[in-house]
């Protein structure tokens, strides 16, 4: 049964019994309104406690607590209470002193039933586009919150508390990483935690994407004619995220002209157009982030000095996957119950086979490529649960290429083959250790004394 839609309440607040029972009547004829009414300021206040109205038609000149001051605590009890003052002509100042404390728009008595259903449904409309702001807002919020950077291990648990110190902070911050660890992540929530910034624009930009000469443009925008095919003005990134923040993926790409640019706005907090000779102060927060090593880029002359001191002031190191395999379970859970509510499946989880394999995958891609691996195996599936043939073949080969990137000793990493090489015979042998021996064509007991050594799963037989 479809459910009946909500009328939007109205409450009329007026001294006067008459005027209250003709705005009454006016609207009750319009069938579309919830209706209320109050004769003075504090029984006004006294519905508000009980039930927040969607609009408050307030009469400014009342005996006790008048227009103002009630005006003044509807909005402490909830600023987005939608208020039209209605007035006199001798009380005009008084209205426009009521604009300045949030009132949305005042009529002047006597007006027009028209003039009155337009500025109600109006202020209705404003009010229900507001609504729908702050709840995208939260829904941002909650998006990006921490608890949404999956991480329990020791070394992630350091990085939210960094993140934690700056939120609220108008501080430069560069974070470094590996491609996939999250670092635009990281970079969303700081904005959408902070009290300063979290209302106003997140504007992000791949310094990679754009050669140097759309990416200035992309930047700082243009002046019309300042170039070929610069058909207008164009409003530049930094303009666009003015009272927010900017997102300078990959900063260590920026060619040196752009650099200077660069650090003449976090120095003075200004810049011109391309093409224009305007000087336009923007207030901004640059988060920046990268995989490259700018200590090293400084020193081989690839990164400005200067700009480099200002863009780490904060600086924020993220681990690649590897550094905290211990949370692997945890992300490729959420990965798992993303894509399986995406997916209309219902995967009980991963089997030991596929999460040992997961568990012995070194991540070249970090996070992004988890879950990649993750969204990939819900849609083979084909049982309860993700096993091992679902995963990709990297994944399944346990990333064998990058054992002999290791800096260990070559005892060490040949005895780190063996131990994968038992893995996986195991696994395909389900544990049974005579099976494993003929595999492998070793004997029993060295099959026990190994798989004992490694701390491997096994069933005597």
């Amino acid at each position: 049964m479809e459910q009946k839609q909500r009328k939007p309440s109205i409450l009329i607040v007026d001294d006067d019994k008459n005027i209250c029972k003709m705005i009454d009547a006016s609207l009750r004829k319009e069938r579309k309104y919830e209706i209320d009414t109050a004769l003075s300021g504090e029984a006004c206040m006294r519905i508000l406690r009980d039930e927040i109205p969607d609009l408050v038609l307030l009469d400014i000149q009342m005996p006790g607590i008048d227009g103002i001051e009630t005006l003044k605590r509807i909005k402490q009890e909830d600023s987005r209470i939608p208020v039209v003052i209605m007035t006199a002509h001798g009380t005009i100042e008084r209205a426009v002193k009521s604009m300045k404390l949030g009132a949305y728009d005042f009529l002047t008595k006597p007006f027009a039933r028209d003039r009155l259903l337009v500025t109600i449904n109006n202020a209705l409309m404003n009010s229900s586009l507001i609504k729908e702001v702050d709840e995208l807002r939260s829904e941002l919020k909650s998006k990006y919150t921490f608890a949404n950077i999956i991480g329990q291990s020791g070394v992630m648990q350091d990085v939210f508390r960094s993140v934690e110190k700056v939120v609220d902070s108008n501080v430069t911050v560069l974070i470094q990483g590996e491609s996939g660890t999250g670092k635009e992540l990281i970079a969303r929530a700081i904005h959408y935690h902070s009290k300063l910034r979290a209302n106003k624009p997140f504007v992000a930009v791949n310094c990679s994407a754009l050669p140097e000469s759309l990416l200035e443009s992309e930047l700082f925008g243009h002046e019309k004619g300042s170039f070929t095919g610069a058909s207008g003005r164009r409003i530049g990134k930094f303009e666009q995220a003015n009272g927010g923040t900017i997102f300078l993926d990959e900063i260590g790409l920026m060619t040196p002209a752009t650099q200077s640019k660069v650090l003449r706005i976090l120095q003075e907090r200004e810049f011109e157009r391309v093409g224009g000779n305007e000087l336009i102060k923007v207030d901004v927060r640059v988060i920046s982030a990268t995989n490259k090593d700018l200590e090293e880029e400084m020193k081989n002359g690839n990164f400005r000095e200067d700009l480099y001191y200002r863009t780490s002031v904060f600086p924020i190191k993220l681990p690649s996957l590897r550094e905290r395999k211990e949370d692997i379970p945890l992300i490729s859970a959420y990965f798992l119950k993303k894509y399986c509510e995406q997916e209309g499946k219902n995967l009980e989880g991963i089997n030991p086979d596929g999460l040992d394999l997961l568990m012995a995958y070194n991540w070249p891609g970090n996070v992004r490529e988890l879950e990649n691996a993750i969204e990939r195996a819900v849609v083979l599936a084909s049982g309860k649960e993700i096993t091992a043939k679902d995963l990709p073949p990297a994944v399944r080969s346990l990333g064998e290429k990058r054992i002999y990137e290791s800096d260990n000793t070559l005892a060490s990493w040949i005895e780190k083959l063996e131990e994968e090489a038992l893995r996986q015979a195991l696994l395909e042998c389900e544990g049974n250790i005579s099976k494993t021996a003929k595999k492998l064509g070793i004997g029993r007991a060295t099959i026990y004394r190994k798989a004992k050594k490694y701390g491997l799963p096994m069933v005597k037989s």
